[in-house]
């Protein structure tokens, strides 16, 4: 009996043993691998990059943070920004500057802003620098000022005065022994002009021909550029040119030279009036300065130091305020003439 009881105590025990040997199994089974490091002992080098949502006080930080400015422009007619001025290369390129350059020195002295005076290769490149913005202001002949209006690059605010008149003539000349004595005696001749968009060295010249039965392109011997109308002038005195074309009265242009440049070359035709011509500015120039340029413009008709400095440009004698209908007249010419103003600058 005692026997039997002490069996199975022992049974029990043996049963007990198998049990916990089968839940100590199962949990090293559960356990992770010793080769894998636990997470939390990586080092900083393994951990991969992280990226943190910003929050939503750096978002709206980020928002209103003012964007880094660039240094700002000098304002337009100071020393680091000047106005520029482009004159008509229709005399020598020297002479003109020196009588631009003491009005820009005047206009200075008077209002603080600076302007540059420059020349252009022609007068097809000084309205392309107008049009194109690289130019602010100019000294713009007739033809060259409808075209550059037309083409919404330039509004006249003055006009030039000669000889008590704020129009003009242009002239065919030729020399005195030529033998022409009309315009239809220019077929077959070499003409001098000076710029293929020259008012009155060309485009009237042109149109007077036509009207004369000439077609220029054709029967015309050579045409010459000389690139002014002093430089016509002494192009048909010294026999280079059979005749050619100028404002009235340009002989005088070269007289000290030539002194006798009147008794040489003659005219042998005049043209109607052509408007003068101007002084205009970019639509879009500010209205302030453009004031104050015109202003101190005006003032030198009022003294005899003022009246020498608009001499020494051009032959201006005075500048009178003016729009553009001022042009009207000239435009119901060439249109009368069936004209196209952007074919004549072709």
């Amino acid at each position: 009996m005692i026997r039997k009881q002490w069996l199975l105590v022992l049974a029990l025990l043996a049963v007990l043993a198998l049990a916990l040997a089968a839940c100590g199994g199962k949990q090293e089974a559960t356990q992770a691998p010793a080769t894998e490091a636990p997470k939390a002992e990586m080092t900083e080098e393994a951990m991969p990059e992280k990226t943190e949502e910003p929050t939503e006080e750096a978002t709206e930080a980020a928002a209103t943070e003012e964007p880094t400015e660039e240094p700002a422009e000098p304002a337009l007619g100071t020393a680091e920004n000047p106005i520029i001025w482009v004159l008509t290369p229709s005399q020598d390129t020297e002479k003109v500057l020196a009588g631009a350059e003491p009005i820009a020195q005047y206009i200075e002295e008077q209002t603080g802003i600076v302007i540059k005076p420059v020349i252009p290769t022609d007068y097809t490149a000084q309205q392309e620098a107008m049009c194109s913005g690289e130019a602010h202001m100019a000294a713009l002949n007739t033809f060259g000022y409808v075209r550059a209006h037309e083409r919404g690059c330039a509004d006249v605010a003055l006009v030039s005065v000669r000889y008590g008149s704020t129009s003009y003539a242009g002239q065919i000349i030729t020399q005195a022994d030529s033998g022409i004595e009309k315009v239809e005696d220019l077929a077959g001749k070499t003409f001098c002009r000076p710029d293929p968009e020259s008012t009155s060295g060309w485009v009237i010249p042109m149109l007077t021909m036509l009207a004369a039965g000439i077609d220029p392109e054709q029967d015309l011997a050579e045409i010459v550029d000389t690139g002014g109308h002093d430089a016509v002038v002494i192009g048909v005195y010294n026999g280079d040119c059979d005749a050619g074309a100028t404002f009235q009265d340009a002989r005088v242009l070269v007289e000290d030279e030539y002194p006798d440049v009147k008794d040489k070359v003659v005219v042998i035709a005049t043209s109607a009036p052509i408007p003068n011509d101007n002084i205009s500015f970019r639509p879009d120039f500010p209205e302030d300065l453009k004031q104050q340029i015109v202003d101190a413009l005006l003032q030198l008709n009022e003294t005899d130091e003022g009246k020498e400095m608009l001499k020494g440009l051009f032959s201006w004698q005075g500048l009178e305020a003016a729009d553009d209908a001022f042009y009207d007249g000239f435009r119901q010419q060439l249109e009368a003439a069936g004209v196209n103003i952007e074919d004549l600058g072709k």
